[in-house]
């Protein structure tokens, strides 16, 4: 049985994870967010849910105790909700972490879709920058992701890239980063220190065909 704890719970890319997560009688989850209504969903069989914020290492490393891979699917104050989770996993003695970011954080958006990415979002990316940093430097097993402009198709459909590649496309559906995060979740092994980005295939162009 793989326990897993997620982080900002009531996210869309979140709600999709439990929902998949759900379905599977080899995990057992921990949904971890600051106010449980808004889960607004009936929890399944698998689940136990706790109130509260990463803020809180007293609450988070309550949390954390026995957990076996931490997903991390947080807003705002990213890179201060990292240091906090690398904090509390160090303590805990867990290992895994799966990290969502953003793109465009390395820089690594050719083309005419980099420079209107760089002028829609570059102003938020210091603090996601920082976390990833944070977690590079931490020693812990982790999987950083980086979506593509998420979209709320039912479907999934994604390939992807590497820290050191030039970012493919431009937009995925949030159904497919859930997908990737829950094929992470279940490996036996080391998540292998990737820092990887998620897109849809044959979507190149200027920017997303929704914008």
């Amino acid at each position: 049985m793989t326990k897993i704890l997620i982080l900002g719970a009531s996210g869309q890319i979140a709600r999709h994870v439990v929902d998949m997560l759900a379905e599977r009688n080899s995990a057992e989850l921990t949904l971890f967010l600051r106010d449980a209504k808004k889960l607004g969903r009936k929890v399944p069989a698998n689940t136990r849910v706790i109130e509260g914020d990463v803020h809180d290492a007293a609450k988070l490393k309550e949390a954390m105790g026995g957990q076996d891979v931490v997903y991390a699917n947080l807003a705002g104050d990213v890179d201060t909700q990292a240091a906090a989770i690398i904090a509390a996993m160090n303590v805990t003695g867990v290992r895994k972490l799966i990290f969502c970011t953003t793109l465009g954080i390395y820089d690594e958006v050719p083309g005419k879709f980099g420079e209107w990415n760089n002028r829609e979002i570059g102003e938020y990316f210091p603090p996601y920058r920082k976390a990833a940093d944070l977690i590079e430097a931490s020693g812990l097993d982790y999987a950083v992701l980086r979506p593509a402009w998420l979209t709320d198709a039912d479907e999934v459909d994604y390939e992807t890239t590497e820290r050191n590649e030039p970012f493919k496309g431009t937009e995925v559906a949030r159904k497919s980063v859930a997908a990737l995060v829950v094929e992470l979740a279940a490996v036996p092994g080391a998540l292998g220190n990737r820092n990887i980005g998620v897109n849809k295939p044959d979507t190149d162009g200027d920017k997303p065909a929704f914008i």
